[in-house]
């Protein structure tokens, strides 16, 4: 029986790298895979997923308005697993039609994605994929501090960190970093418990 996967992290934690390593084990094998990616995340171009360590791979793109389900019935040759990078971008509904495509076709879907935005507050589809996904995996990162890294701080232009803002803004390491929760509470002035 096929299940819904969602491998999340903070960022840096080689999410898109583990992706396609996953989508090299299938195709290695023989097997047809479907790899999707978020539409608003152009930066290393238009429907491509790209790794820290230099891997990269083409693949189709979703945004809020795409039918993942009418997506996967679309292809005349069924994939053998569906991965997706970006996870946290989708919406509540394509979670849901997701774990449709694991429960009625038995294909495996393997979504990616971050749990929580800079503030603490989780992404719907990461929301969603924590509540009904068959399996939770969370890959882990590294604080500066050495202590394990589960939250994100975003900095304006002149390397501050900033606790205010729109959920998305699309960016890397010159706008993000991984932190643990004591370093996230100290840069967004909650201080030290008294």
């Amino acid at each position: 029986m096929a299940q819904l996967y969602f491998y999340y992290s903070a960022m840096n934690a080689g999410k898109s790298t583990s992706l396609l390593q996953s989508d090299h084990n299938y195709c290695e094998r023989g097997m047809k895979t479907r790899l999707l990616t978020a539409r608003i995340d152009d930066r290393y171009g238009l429907g491509c997923i790209s790794s820290r360590i230099g891997l990269e791979k083409s693949a189709d793109t979703f945004d809020e308005s795409t039918d993942l389900l009418a997506w996967f019935k679309d292809d005349s040759e069924p994939a053998h697993c569906i991965l997706i990078d970006e996870a946290q971008f989708l919406t509540r509904a394509q979670v849901d039609q997701l774990a449709a495509i694991a429960d009625d076709f038995d294909v495996p879907v393997l979504c990616y994605g971050i749990r929580t935005d800079f503030l603490g507050n989780l992404f719907p589809g990461s929301e969603r994929l924590l509540a009904i996904a068959d399996k939770l995996s969370e890959l882990k990162t590294v604080c500066h501090c050495g202590r394990k890294a589960t939250m994100v701080l975003r900095f304006d232009e002149n390397g501050q960190p900033i606790s205010e803002g729109d959920q998305v803004v699309i960016g890397g390491n010159d706008r993000y970093v991984s932190v643990c929760r004591r370093h996230h509470r100290e840069a967004m002035g909650q201080g030290e418990a008294h």
